[in-house]
C-alpha cells in the first residue's frame, strides 16, 4: 500500500483552506467540512466532489475510504497532531475529515421528480431531530425533506452533516419559506397529513394507502403554524398511553416512515 504524505507545516495551503471552511461567519458556502469515515463515504457515494481528504497521524485511514477515494480520484494525506490541534482549537478534533464542495440547492423539482412521500418539517429547529429525520427518511424510501422555519443557512452546515452522518447529500433537502412550502404543497395536490395529539386516523392505517403523500410535522412547543392549516388535509395520531404528553418529533417522523415504508421503498 502507497504511504500517505504527511502534512507537518501550518503553511500548507489545505490548512488555510480549513480554517477558511470552518469560519462561522462565511457568506457564502462553496465547500463544507465533512467529518469521520462513515459521512466521508456517504457523500462520496452521493457522489459528492472532493477536493481532499485527510486523516491525523497515527489513526489508520480505513480500507474501505482509501480504496473509495483511490477509485473516485481524491488525494489522501495525513496531518501532524500539531496541525490537526491548530485547527481545531477548542472544538472536536476529528481523525478523519475531507473537504469537499457544495452542491447546488435542492429545488422542488427535486423532490417531484421522486417517488416516495414528502416529509414537511414546519419549525424544527434542533439540528439533532432534523438529521435523525434524514437518515431515516433516506432508509425508509422518502422522497425528500422539506424544512421551514429551520434556522439552517444551508444543508452543509457542519452540525447537520454530523447529525445525520452524511445522509444530508443522499436525498433532496428544500430549505424553504412557509409560504413556498404551502405553495408547493397546493400546487402538487399531494395529500396532506399532519400529525396532532387527536388525529381522524391512527398512524398504522397510512400503511394501507398506495398515494403519495405529503407528511407534515411541526414542532414539539408550537405543533403545525397557521399557514398549513388553510390547505385541505387528514390529521393522524401516534397511540400512546395517555400520561405522555408527546414523543420526540424524529421519533414520530421514524414510526410515520416505518407505517409507509412498504410503499416507499418498493417504489424507491
Amino acid at each position: 500500500m502507497t504511504e500517505l504524505e504527511i502534512i507537518t507545516e501550518k503553511s500548507d495551503p489545505a490548512v488555510q483552506r480549513i480554517l477558511d471552511v470552518t469560519k462561522p461567519s462565511r457568506s457564502s458556502i462553496k465547500t463544507t467540512l465533512i467529518e469521520d469515515a462513515e459521512p466521508l463515504l456517504q457523500g462520496l457515494g452521493a457522489g459528492l466532489g472532493f477536493i481532499e481528504v485527510y486523516g491525523s497521524e497515527g489513526t489508520p485511514v480505513p480500507a474501505e475510504l482509501l480504496a473509495a477515494c483511490a477509485e473516485r480520484g481524491v488525494p489522501v494525506r495525513l496531518m501532524d497532531s500539531t496541525v490537526v490541534n491548530h485547527l481545531f482549537k477548542g472544538e472536536r478534533k476529528p481523525k478523519i475529515f475531507g473537504i469537499a464542495r457544495v452542491p447546488r440547492p435542492a429545488g422542488f423539482e427535486d423532490v417531484k421528480q421522486r417517488t416516495g412521500d414528502v416529509v414537511v418539517l414546519d419549525g424544527v429547529k434542533i439540528v439533532g431531530n432534523i438529521g435523525a429525520i434524514v437518515r431515516t427518511s433516506f432508509a425508509l424510501g422518502a422522497a425528500g425533506l422539506v424544512l421551514v422555519d429551520s434556522d439552517l443557512g444551508s444543508i452543509a452546515d457542519r452540525r447537520l452533516i454530523r447529525a445525520s452522518r452524511g445522509y444530508v447529500f443522499s436525498l433532496p433537502i428544500v430549505l424553504a419559506t412557509r409560504e413556498e412550502a404551502i405553495a408547493h404543497l397546493r400546487d402538487s395536490e399531494l395529500p396532506l397529513i399532519v400529525f396532532d395529539a387527536d388525529g381522524e386516523l391512527t398512524v398504522d392505517e397510512l400503511g394501507h394507502r398506495e398515494d403519495r403523500l405529503a407528511l407534515l410535522f411541526g414542532s414539539e412547543k408550537t405543533g403545525t403554524s397557521d399557514g398549513f392549516r388553510g390547505i385541505p388535509a387528514t390529521s393522524v395520531s401516534i397511540p400512546m398511553i395517555s400520561s405522555a404528553e408527546s414523543l420526540n418529533v424524529s421519533v414520530s417522523a421514524g414510526i410515520a416512515l416505518h407505517e409507509r415504508s412498504r410503499r416507499n421503498v418498493r417504489g424507491a
